[in-house]
């Protein structure tokens, strides 16, 4: 199988403000992190709030260059965090699908075929052609999700935003990732939703303080991670 995505031995650490230096206060962020991530699979990641799971996954999408180690990728990598981030307030829907579409190197052409699939996955209705700035949370996250899954990179990153909106859009948007996966695309995902982690998941990581303190099994995974013993030592 091959593998589309390589870690080697990744540090990123945030600045400690200046007032909290005296204090021996460690920098926060992610440290000698190093992983493989294989065509076709889906890895979620797991952990306590300021774990660094979204750090994780915005060094894995180029986001965030890391202090050290090697990262290399092959093929098209979209991250897909937050409701609306990277799309413009001020544009429609129709024109951010547009303006998403060409970042991730397709023509106007191609997203000409794809507009219409865009707009019926979204269920937006006549808001698909208002400003994205009129958009509740729920309407952003829906756009976000049927336009990064509709242009099929060849791997997907996804922080939260899938468990976002009620429940059949929920159920739908699983089914859109098992779809990707069925058609040799790979997610790596960010969530709480612990019982979709275990639906969509083929394999888990729980990080703790920076660092991957489980990798393998998805059950096992959640049950490390429920027993809260998140440290290093504690790695079975």
């Amino acid at each position: 199988m091959n593998i589309v995505l390589r870690l080697d031995n990744i540090t990123m650490e945030y600045p400690v403000p200046r007032r909290y230096r005296k204090e021996n206060v460690q920098p926060s962020g992610v440290r000698n992190i190093s992983i493989e991530v294989k065509q076709g699979e889906v890895l979620g990641i797991i952990g306590e709030n300021g774990s660094g799971k979204s750090t994780l996954l915005k060094i894995m999408a180029g986001v965030f260059p890391p202090d050290s180690g090697i990262i290399a990728a092959s093929g098209s990598v979209s991250l897909l965090a937050g409701v609306g981030v990277g799309f413009h307030k001020e544009l429609t829907g129709r024109e951010n699908a547009y303006l998403y579409g060409a970042l991730m190197g397709r023509t106007t052409a191609q997203i000409d075929n794809l507009i219409e699939q865009i707009q019926s996955f979204a269920e937006l209705g006549h808001h698909f052609d208002r400003p994205l700035r009129t958009y509740s949370s729920g309407m952003k996250s829906r756009l976000g999700i049927s336009v990064a899954t509709e242009f099929k990179p060849e791997l997907l990153l996804i922080d939260e935003v899938l468990g976002v909106g009620d429940a059949s859009f929920r159920k739908k948007s699983e089914q859109r990732v098992k779809d990707m996966i069925s058609q040799s695309g790979t997610v790596v995902m960010v969530s709480h939703s612990l019982g979709m982690l275990k639906k969509i998941c083929n394999r888990i990581i729980v990080m703790n303080e920076g660092s991957i303190v489980y990798e393998g099994d998805v059950e096992k995974g959640i049950e490390f991670y429920s027993s809260e013993k998140t440290s290093p030592r504690d790695v079975p």
